[in-house]
């Protein structure tokens, strides 16, 4: 049976490690810096200064938010192996699975606090250059938090079993992979070989679709997004999520740190 304070205890230390992590402040310092910058970027043309800034303020949280997930997420296991803490934690009447998912629920509520706070810094830049904010914005941002969670997902199932420089390659990888997997999709269905077809299809399916939490382009544009749209995504997200929390569960319960 789960132990929910044991996970909620778990979480909450593995949070406060991620805090005091370098590499998360400099991430941040440079998405922020990013988002401020668009205000420059903007500047140099004289049509649509407002989307430009919007557009790289926006790309700026994706991308830094997935660079804090995969830089600090490869380390959830191997710091604990390398500590060998792992074995005290391990030692109590806490279970493998619950060791898992509270660093996962841990690092994904520190991902979405730096969501949060690169979301305010948009914001606030969007404000001063008096480009317009609605909805859409906080629809992107919301489906933003959700990709960042099944980047991490991936960052703890890969960690689960190689090393950080493998389980790194592994997550960027198929982060690239699952922004792509529609666009081969596409070039598998105009094929006229079967075989390319089906195997693109299959890929498909396979691989995370991380497009479509990308509302970038509906956010940009003020274009009605349905809200039923944003629900299937983030359950999509969220079940996709945890198929690879399981698979990351069965491979550590099996693994041997002797």
């Amino acid at each position: 049976m789960i132990s929910i304070p044991a996970i909620g205890t778990l979480a909450a230390n593995t949070m406060r490690e991620a805090i005091r992590s370098k590499v998360l402040y400099t991430l941040l310092f440079f998405a922020v810096l990013l988002i401020g910058t668009g205000v420059l970027l903007s500047t140099l043309t004289y049509v649509e200064g407002e989307r430009i800034l919007q557009s790289v303020g926006l790309a700026a949280i994706r991308l830094f938010g997935a660079a804090i997930a995969i830089f600090i997420g490869i380390g959830l296991i191997h710091r604990e192996v390398e500590r060998r803490t792992i074995y005290t934690i391990l030692s109590k009447p806490i279970s493998r699975g619950e060791f898992l998912l509270g660093k996962y629920l841990g690092l994904v509520a520190t991902i979405w606090l730096q969501v949060l706070v690169m979301g305010l810094a948009f914001a606030a830049v969007s404000l001063l250059a008096g480009a317009p904010l609605g909805i859409g914005h906080a629809q992107a941002l919301g489906l933003a938090a959700i990709e960042l969670a099944v980047v991490v997902a991936f960052s703890t199932l890969f960690s689960s079993f190689t090393t950080p420089m493998l389980a790194a390659l592994f997550t960027t990888g198929l982060y690239a992979l699952g922004h792509l997997s529609r666009d081969l999709r596409d070039l598998g269905s105009h094929s006229d070989v079967e075989t390319v077809r089906l195997v693109a299809s299959g890929l498909h399916r396979v691989l995370p679709d991380l497009e479509s939490f990308n509302l970038t382009t509906q956010a940009l544009h003020a274009l009605p997004v349905p809200g039923s749209e944003v629900v299937f995504a983030g359950l999509y997200g969220v079940g996709y999520s945890a198929i690879l929390l399981v698979l990351a569960v069965l491979i550590f319960e099996r693994r041997d740190f002797k």
